[in-house]
């Protein structure tokens, strides 16, 4: 094992090995080298990739590009995408539990809310509302009249996810409660509640797509799309979801070729994207002002979100100057964005979706493609001012 991971170090250490530039745009020939050289490193295994100068729309560099590959969480792009497409990105989503008109009664009416958490640890990092305090807020409720806790609870419900419904049965189960869950139609609840317990509201549209990409939420991502589904009309479903986002980019005239979609996450490991439909919906969307949440959710590379923490060792000189989804799943990793480089923008995708399982090959096929991205990598100078009368120095007394 020891032995393996030399030889994998060894690799990437000597294709990091490149002669340092300055803040001036690489030639595309540089360009093609290096990412020829990349193509053939071990640790990528044969991946798919693109290079777009966005300013002139010109292909730089592509290598099997129309070829349909595993795309793990680069599938939240186009997932944003619908979900940017369809709903209004200052819809917030609320969630009203009530006393039933019923002893041992409650209702509970959502929208189905994609902020919704079943982890305490998340409603406190994240601020997103748990699914235990709404059933804390709903004990004392929960009486007879000698102040008895009943043994059981029918609770009647709408516009919840399948799933946070599950978790709010076991919830009341962990509270002591046996749970009843029971659906009932909107036009009902009216008759079935009384007083208002609680509410929660969620972040906007906007916010919550700007976290989903910043964070890759997978649980965020694919409900976002699924609400999006249900407003364009195909339905909350995975074939709802792969219609909604196939309409999407139809819209904005991406042809998309090669994609298959079974979720709006990318766990899937069915999903399929080429490289060049993920190429051209990014240059699509960038200076398109409804989908600005995107870009602006993207991870910057050695600053935030999942970007964070790489870069900083592996490209230094491109610290801040990534701005790129990135992806990883058994077997696969990719990343997919935008690298500023000097006086202009590249988008480039890199789907390496062949190389073996394991932590060592995954952290191996990462630190690759950071490097290369870094090659592109190059802040804008700043322009040099003469001195003059009025900037020259004081002398010194």
């Amino acid at each position: 094992m020891k032995k393996v991971l030399a030889t994998s170090l060894v690799v990437i250490l000597n294709f990091g090995v490149f002669p340092a530039h300055g803040a001036t745009t690489l030639p595309p020939s540089k360009i093609v080298q290096y990412f020829e050289q990349a193509a053939l490193s071990p640790s990528l295994a044969n991946p798919a990739m693109i290079v777009i100068d966005r300013s002139t729309g010109e292909v730089v560099f592509e290598k099997d590009s129309t070829s349909p590959r595993k795309p793990a969480s680069v599938m939240k792009v186009f997932a944003a995408t619908a979900t940017l497409e369809f709903l209004d990105p200052e819809t917030r989503y609320a969630t009203h539990l009530f006393s039933g008109s019923k002893s041992a009664n409650l209702v509970l009416v959502g929208s189905h809310d994609p902020w919704l958490t079943a982890t305490y640890k998340d409603s406190v990092s994240n601020k997103r509302a748990w699914i235990g305090n709404l059933v804390k807020k709903a004990i004392p409720v929960l009486k007879n009249s000698q102040g008895k806790a009943f043994q059981s609870v029918v609770i009647h419900y709408t516009g919840i996810f399948t799933k946070d419904a599950d978790l709010i049965k076991s919830a009341f189960k962990d509270a002591g409660f046996k749970a009843t869950l029971t659906p009932i139609s909107p036009g009902d609840v009216a008759a079935n509640s009384k007083e208002e317990i609680a509410t929660v509201i969620s972040p906007t549209v906007r916010e919550m797509v700007e976290f989903a990409i910043l964070w890759s939420d997978n649980n965020l991502a694919n409900r976002m799309v699924l609400n999006a589904a249900s407003v364009a009309g195909y339905g909350m479903s995975p074939l709802g979801v792969s219609l909604t986002i196939h309409d999407a980019a139809a819209r904005l005239g991406v042809n998309t070729t090669g994609l298959e979609i079974f979720d709006g996450s990318g766990l899937s490991k069915e999903d399929r994207v080429t490289a060049k439909v993920v190429a051209d919906l990014l240059q699509t969307i960038r200076d398109n002002p409804k989908f600005l949440p995107i870009y602006e959710g993207l991870p910057i590379s050695g600053v935030s979100g999942t970007l964070e923490k790489r870069y900083l060792t592996t490209a230094p000189q491109a610290v801040g100057l990534v701005h790129a989804k990135t992806g990883t799943l058994d077997g696969t990793v990719s990343l997919a964005g935008y690298v500023d480089s000097a006086d202009r923008q590249y988008i480039v995708v890199a789907i390496a979706d062949r190389i073996r399982v394991g932590w060592t090959p995954t952290n191996n096929a990462r630190t690759v493609i950071d490097k290369l991205f870094g090659k592109l990598a190059a802040p804008l100078s700043a322009p040099v001012v003469e001195p003059t009368s009025e900037t020259s120095p004081s002398p010194t007394i």
